[in-house]
């Protein structure tokens, strides 16, 4: 898409500002019944195109950044009005994509907001690409490419942890502790520079113990910034809590009480469940993943085995398993079945406790036990209360101070970098390269956190970064 090429690298290393002639226009809002949305024009001549189809009430100019009610229409029927709206002007620079924006703000549905599109289209303006506000606001410094990943991941967040590492990265939290990483990268080919340029000053050669030094300290704290992967993706996708035991065990109840609203059937007929079903639930420190999956039993039909299989990959990847039973005998038959198929701690959750008569038929069990309800809701804080404490246990605590590694290609660079500069190690501490040859590596480690954090020409990384984004962002 020659459109949408990234600038090529400035001479110190930023993204060189880009000439951009067209002018790009979206719905910027959710598709759908609603009372008002928003669509945006961004480019040199916004404010000439979309002056072509508004007349604001007290006419032209109106104030930036205060929103004006105007009649909108098309190009060339100007007497046939598409909407009553209002009209907001962001002049360059100061503007979310640093050239001039124009917003109209206008009755929400199908119709109106796609006709509005259209005609600023047929004023003049090409309609935008996924993404591509956000691109803009890249190419023309306003975001650097972590932070306009974080807009998306805000955008997607389905929780408040998701939200919360969102907003750390747009912060720019991340963005600095990488600027200082690829600093410390910098500053050892600067040592190795003067050892290759400046043989013979002072007491020789520069010590190989001083190089050593700075670039262990870099790979710790790379090592410390891919150590907060399993976190980050805790926090967006939730801990994966796996509700699972015999059939007709109340599994299906139990997550529909757990969630508060009926999300699985729920039937006396065992095998009712042939598939897992998972939601997100709302929970602090993390949100949990909950899993409903098939009961599992020997004899299974073969409709009901396949739903067995699905049972058991969920099983080998959870963080948590609740054992669920009706009966004291049948919940240590499923604790040990299930143990045997899960690395994850497993707790016991007799079900149907306001039916039970006694129990301490099951006190001598090592697995934590809950008694729960899911008809009178008895247990269900403290069988949430036992998830919290097991997923803690394997997580810890979120870090609202520690930046976050939060998409694979972040990772992937991070990797690369630590590759690079381990392999440097290795060859200057044995002194098996001269230095010329060696600081390839650091060469390489560098530009790794370069193309993360976006400040070389990678086309195939900004087409891939923005590819995920709406429509309007």
């Amino acid at each position: 898409m020659s459109a949408r090429r990234p600038p090529r690298a400035a001479d110190n290393g930023s993204l060189a500002p880009r000439v951009r002639e067209d002018t790009i226009a979206a719905v910027a809002t959710a598709p759908g019944r609603a009372a008002i949305a928003v669509v945006r024009a961004s480019g040199a001549d916004a404010l000439r195109i979309c002056g072509r189809i508004a007349e604001p009430v007290h006419g032209w100019p109106v104030a930036a950044r205060e929103a004006t009610r105007c009649r909108i229409h098309d190009v060339d029927d100007p007497s046939s009005a598409i909407d009553d709206g209002l009209i907001t002007v962001f002049p360059a620079p100061h503007s979310y994509t640093g050239e001039t924006v124009v917003e109209f703000g206008v009755h929400g549905g199908a119709y109106v907001p796609t006709a509005v599109l259209a005609a600023i289209v047929r004023a003049g303006a090409r309609a935008a690409e996924p993404g591509e506000f956000t691109e803009r606001a890249v190419l023309n410094g306003k975001l650097d490419l972590l932070r306009a990943e974080a807009v998306a991941d805000l955008i997607d967040a389905r929780s408040r942890s998701a939200h919360r590492i969102a907003m750390q990265q747009l912060s720019g939290a991340l963005s600095d502790h990488l600027d200082s990483l690829r600093t410390a990268v910098i500053q050892i080919e600067a040592l190795l520079a003067y050892d290759v340029d400046f043989p013979g000053e002072d007491d020789g050669t520069l010590p190989r113990r001083i190089v050593l030094a700075a670039c262990d300290t870099t790979i710790a704290t790379l090592d410390a910034l891919l150590a907060t992967v399993p976190a980050a993706i805790l926090g967006r996708e939730g801990a994966t809590v796996v509700l699972a035991g015999p059939p007709n065990a109340g599994k299906s109840s139990l997550l529909n009480a757990l969630v508060g609203e009926s999300r699985v059937i729920v039937s006396d007929t065992p095998g009712t469940t042939r598939d897992a079903v998972d939601v997100l639930l709302e929970h602090d420190p993390w949100p949990l993943r909950l899993v409903d999956t098939a009961g599992i039993r020997e004899g299974a039909d073969p409709l009901e085995q396949l739903g067995i299989e699905v049972s058991s990959r969920w099983l080998a990847r959870a963080h948590v398993v609740v054992a669920c039973a009706e009966t004291a005998g049948s919940l240590t038959a499923a604790i040990t079945a299930i143990s045997a198929l899960t690395p994850a701690p497993v707790i016991g959750a007799l079900t149907k406790c306001d039916l039970v008569s006694n129990r301490y038929e099951i006190i001598d069990i090592a697995n934590p036990v809950v008694f729960v309800s899911a008809k009178t809701s008895a247990g269900l804080a403290a069988l949430l209360g036992e998830v919290t404490k097991a997923v803690q246990a394997g997580a810890g605590n979120p870090d609202a101070d520690t930046p976050m590694v939060t998409r694979a290609r972040h990772r992937s660079a991070l990797e690369r970098a630590r590759g690079e500069l381990a392999a440097f190690r290795d060859a200057w501490s044995d002194g098996a390269l001269p230095a010329p040859v060696a600081a390839v590596h650091v060469h390489e480690a560098a530009r790794a956190l370069d193309e993360l954090i976006g400040v070389v020409e990678v086309d195939d990384v900004l087409a891939r970064v923005f590819s995920t984004f709406c429509v309007g962002k």
